[in-house]
C-alpha cells in the first residue's frame, strides 16, 4: 500500500507475529538514568548532547529535519540523529524490540497503537507525565482519543504526533456512468448497498459497487462494529466486543454485501487489495483511510470524491489511530530525549508536518493547512471524524488476537461460517488471551 500500510490490522498482525508476545528478559525495571522521573524542568539552552530519533518513513524524512533544525533554534547543542529503518515488510519492529531486548533502544522513537502497551508495560519507555505536569506538553492540545491510546498502566508514555480516520472515497465517472448518485454526508448502510449494486449491475460486475479492505480491520470491520453500536475491545482492555449483537451487525454488513455481489469476494479483495481495485478504475466506491488522499487524487484529479462514513444503525463513527513519539527508559540522555518530545509536540512542529501534506498532525488546530490542501476536496470530513472517533483497538498483546481475526473472519466474510458463529468463537479465543496478559 502507502507509506502507511503497516498501520492496516493485517499488516500490523504480521509485522507482531513470530516476534513473540513479550519482550523476553525485558521486566524488570531499568536502573539507567532514562528510567528515573520526577518533576521536569526543561534542561539549560546551552545543554550539550547527541541523541538519536528513530522513525520509519522516508516521506517523512524532510519534515522531521526540519522540525530538528527549529529545536536546534532553541536548543543548538542537541545534535539530533535520525535512524530511517523502513517499515517494509515489518523492519521497524522487528529492529526495535531486538533493541528492547538488549536495553538499546534509541533514544526517542516513533511509537504506534498496537505496540505502545507491550513497551510500556515491559518498562521499555520513560513516562512523560512529568511534562504534562510541568505544562511542556498539554494533553488538551490533541484529540482525546489519541491521548488514551498513549496511556496505559495510569502513566502516559507518548505524545501524539499525527492522526488517521477514514472516508467513503468514489470514483465520479463511474458512478455517472452506472447513474448513480454521488455519496452525500446524509448516506445510510442502506444507501450505500443500494446504490453500490445499482453500479455493479451496471457494469455486469466487470466493476463493483463498493468494498473495504478486509484483510484489516481499521479501513473496513471495526467501523462498521462501532457504527451497529458494538466494539472491538473493551475501554479496560479485558474483554472482547466481538460477540455484542451490534458487533455481529457490523460484520454481517461485509458479508451481504460480498454475497449481494455489491463487493468483489473475499478471495479477490485477498488477491488484490481494496485500493488497488479502486485505482485502477474497477470499484467505484471504499471505504479509506485519509493517508490514500494524495495517491487517489493522483490517481484521479478531479474525478475523485470524498465523503464522511455512511450511517450505521446507531452512528457513522470511524476509528482513530495516530502516531506517537516516545522515549527510551534506557536513554543516557534524559534531559535532551524529553526536551526534543516536548517540541515534537508542539505546534511549530505540528506546522511543517501540515505543510509537508503526508501526513495530518495531531495538535488541535494546525490541521487546517492540511485541509485545504486539495482544492475540491472536503477533507475536513476527516478532521470532524476525530472528535467523535473511538481509539484503535489494542491491549498488552495486541497481535494475539489479531492473529485470531485473520484466522477466523475471512471464511465468515466469504460466506462459508455464520457470522454469528465466527464472532462468538472469535470472542473466546480473544477473551482467553486477553485472561493471559
Amino acid at each position: 500500500m502507502d507509506r502507511r500500510s503497516f498501520l492496516s490490522l493485517a499488516a500490523l498482525g504480521g509485522v507482531s507475529l513470530g516476534l513473540g508476545a513479550t519482550l523476553a528478559g525485558c521486566s524488570s525495571q531499568s536502573s539507567g538514568t532514562g528510567s528515573q522521573s520526577g518533576a521536569y524542568k526543561a534542561p539549560s539552552k546551552d545543554l550539550k548532547a547527541t541523541i538519536s530519533y528513530a522513525i520509519w518513513d522516508v516521506n517523512q524524512q524532510p519534515a522531521m529535519e526540519k522540525i530538528i533544525a527549529g529545536f536546534n533554534k532553541l536548543y543548538p547543542n542537541i545534535k539530533v540523529n535520525i535512524q530511517l529503518t523502513p517499515s517494509t515488510g515489518g523492519a521497524y519492529w522487528t529492529k526495535m524490540k531486538t533493541l528492547a531486548q538488549g536495553k538499546n533502544l534509541p533514544d526517542v522513537l516513533w511509537m504506534n497503537g498496537p505496540n505502545i502497551q507491550l513497551f510500556a508495560l515491559n518498562n521499555q519507555l520513560l513516562p512523560i507525565d512529568d511534562l504534562v505536569s510541568a505544562g511542556a506538553v498539554k494533553t488538551s492540545n490533541y484529540p482525546k482519543a489519541l491521548v488514551d491510546l498513549y496511556t496505559a498502566g495510569g502513566k502516559f508514555w507518548g505524545v501524539p504526533k499525527d492522526f488517521d480516520t477514514i472516508g467513503l472515497y468514489y470514483n465520479k465517472d463511474l458512478l455517472a456512468k452506472a447513474g448513480v448518485p454521488e455519496p452525500t454526508s446524509s448516506w445510510t448502510w442502506d444507501d450505500l448497498k443500494t446504490n453500490g449494486k445499482k453500479v455493479s449491475d451496471h457494469f455486469n460486475k466487470s466493476v463493483f459497487g463498493f468494498a473495504g479492505d478486509l484483510t484489516g480491520g481499521q479501513t473496513s470491520w471495526y467501523n462498521t462494529m462501532l457504527q451497529a453500536g458494538g466494539y472491538i475491545i473493551s475501554p479496560d482492555h479485558k474483554k472482547s466486543g466481538y460477540d455484542l449483537p451490534g458487533s455481529i451487525k457490523g460484520l454481517q454488513f461485509w458479508a451481504d454485501i460480498i454475497e449481494a455481489g455489491i463487493s468483489p469476494s473475499m478471495q479477490q479483495l485477498t488477491t488484490t487489495l481494496a485500493n488497488d481495485w479502486f485505482t485502477s478504475g474497477k470499484l467505484a466506491m471504499v471505504m479509506d483511510g485519509d493517508w490514500e488522499t494524495t495517491p487517489y487524487h493522483q490517481a484521479f484529479g478531479d474525478n475523485l470524491g470524498v465523503v464522511q462514513l455512511a450511517k450505521g444503525p446507531n452512528s457513522n463513527q470511524c476509528v482513530i489511530h495516530g502516531l506517537g513519539n516516545v522515549i527510551s527508559a534506557t536513554t543516557k540522555q534524559p534531559d535532551a530525549a524529553r526536551a526534543f518530545v516536548a517540541y515534537l509536540g508542539s505546534k511549530d512542529a505540528a506546522l511543517v508536518q501540515a505543510e509537508a501534506g503526508v501526513v495530518i498532525p495531531a495538535f488541535n488546530g494546525s490541521q487546517t493547512v492540511w485541509a485545504k490542501s486539495i482544492p475540491g476536496l472536503d477533507l475536513q470530513l476527516f478532521l470532524d471524524e476525530a472528535k467523535t472517533a473511538s481509539p484503535y483497538p489494542i491491549s498488552k498483546n495486541t497481535s494475539a488476537w489479531n492473529q485470531f481475526e485473520s484466522d477466523i473472519l475471512p471464511a465468515a466474510f466469504a460466506g462459508q461460517t455464520p457470522v454469528a458463529t465466527a464472532a462468538k468463537q472469535l470472542a473466546d479465543k480473544m477473551n482467553a488471551a486477553l485472561a493471559k496478559e
